[in-house]
Order: C-alpha cells, then sequence, then structure tokens
C-alpha cells in the first residue's frame, strides 16, 4: 500500500468508526449472508450485534496500525488461524472483501471515489493474503 491509500484507509474508516457498530455490521453481515448464504452457520455462536462490535473493533486496531503493519501481522496471522478453527475456508476471504467494499460503498456514499475504493481494495488484499498465509499454519475443524 501507498502512503496517500493508507491516508484514505484511515480518513474513511474514521467516518465509519463514528456510525453505531450495529449499523455497519448488520449492513455487512447482511451482505455476507446475501452474497454467500453458507458462511451464516459460522456465525451461530455470536449475535450480530456482538459480532459486529468485533469486526469493527479488528479492523480499527489493524487500520490504526497500518503505517507499522510489521507490528500487527503476528496477531493478524493468529486471528486467521482461529477462523479456520471456526471453519473458515480460503474462498470465505472474497466473499468478506465483497461485502466489506459494498459495506464501505454504501455508508460513505460520496467520498467513496475510486481512490477511495483503489485504497480499500489494496488494504484488504494485503490483509487478506497475510491471512491466508497464516491458514496453512492451523488445524482445520472437523465435523
Amino acid at each position: 500500500m501507498t502512503t496517500e491509500q493508507i491516508s484514505l484507509v484511515k480518513q474513511t474508516f474514521g467516518l465509519v468508526a463514528q456510525l453505531p457498530a450495529e449499523t455497519v455490521g448488520s449492513l455487512f453481515y447482511a451482505r455476507l449472508f446475501f452474497i454467500a448464504p453458507e458462511v451464516k452457520p459460522l456465525f451461530a455462536r455470536t449475535t450480530t450485534p456482538e459480532q459486529s462490535r468485533k469486526l469493527l473493533t479488528m479492523l480499527g486496531y489493524v487500520i490504526a496500525r497500518l503505517d507499522r503493519l510489521d507490528d500487527v501481522l503476528d496477531e493478524v496471522a493468529q486471528l486467521a488461524r482461529r477462523h479456520v478453527r471456526y471453519g473458515v475456508q480460503d474462498r470465505h476471504y472474497t466473499y468478506v472483501g465483497e461485502a466489506l467494499l459494498d459495506t464501505l460503498e454504501t455508508g460513505l456514499g460520496t467520498v467513496w471515489t475510486d481512490d477511495v475504493r483503489d485504497a480499500w481494495v489494496a488494504c484488504y488484499t494485503l490483509l487478506a493474503s497475510a491471512m491466508l498465509a497464516a491458514t496453512d499454519e492451523a488445524v482445520p475443524v472437523t465435523r
């Protein structure tokens, strides 16, 4: 990611973070479950409001450190390994990325420009790639 992209992601996430977590999360999870209804059972253990808070907290934590990403890559890897234990598969990262971008586009309205979209695509690609790399080390869930 470029310095400008990092700045755009931080600025626009600051706008999203001002919205109620439940509002953002409800939009995100509704879109995710529409795109990939098969992932809905993976979220059965928590309520949407609780999961929404977790999502925005983790995003905020990572985005605040984008310019020092090496500081959080271990935590991103741990998160990925936990996700494998929950049943997350590699293809789910594509669905999450699509739902995240759609949610941001809806939530940001006119602030959502091509440059902002490109910055978020670069950010998600970077994070998802790091998480996917870590999944090779994880033990998958058996059901």
